[in-house]
């Protein structure tokens, strides 16, 4: 299958997160009567990450359904990278607080290319990329399938893990201009230099 397609080039990633965003989707309705069942739960709140680029081996795309820590599902779109390189990472997340206003946490760091992540998860509700490039991409694959790129461990072991249920998967993958508005980020090791953390105050979401 994968030899099909060979090298893809999609100018909106947002295209190849279709199938995954109705699988999130269906999840998050098929399995809210589920009794829930979560190793990692979230804070619910979203935060924003960017990139100038992102040059990984090893890409998974999959639906899930996160769950909160007051107990709300939230449906997420999960990017996995097994090994990843970043340039120009930004994280932020606005904080409202009382009296004060909003203040906003922002994290930066390997603004020259050297942030390494290994098994990098992004659980993701908007995805948006300049420029997207795809070696052996493979759709509709089962996610109990998936071979090139990794499963995170705490799906496994969800009740709202489906086996059966539809994802992507590509040999590597080479990202520009990444956007993304996620609920959670994990990684087993994620070497960021040049590292600032600084709070600010206002609204200052990474650009």
């Amino acid at each position: 299958m994968s030899r099909g397609f060979g090298r893809t080039r999609w100018k909106r990633f947002a295209a190849v997160l279709v199938l995954s965003s109705t699988a999130a989707a269906a999840l998050g309705i098929g399995m809210a009567q589920g009794a829930l069942a979560a190793s990692f739960l979230i804070s619910g709140r979203k935060f924003q990450v960017t990139a100038d680029t992102l040059d990984a081996r090893g890409l998974s795309i999959y639906g899930m359904v996160d769950v909160a820590k007051n107990g709300t599902l939230v449906p997420v779109v999960v990017n996995g990278f097994r090994h990843a390189k970043i340039s120009g990472l930004c994280q932020s997340v606005v904080v409202p607080i009382p009296v004060l206003g909003p203040y906003t946490l922002r994290l930066t760091g390997g603004n020259d290319g050297r942030a390494v992540a290994k098994n990098l998860f992004i659980d993701a509700t908007s995805v948006s990329v300049g420029q997207a490039d795809l070696d052996e991409l493979d759709i509709g694959v089962a996610i109990g399938a998936v071979t090139k790129g990794p499963i995170n461990p705490d799906d496994r072991d969800s009740r709202f893990f489906d086996p059966d249920g539809v994802a992507q998967q590509a040999e590597s993958v080479s990202l520009t201009d990444v956007r993304v508005t996620a609920v959670a980020l994990s990684a087993a090791t994620f070497n960021i230099p040049d590292l600032r953390l600084r709070v600010e105050q206002g609204n200052r979401e990474c650009p």
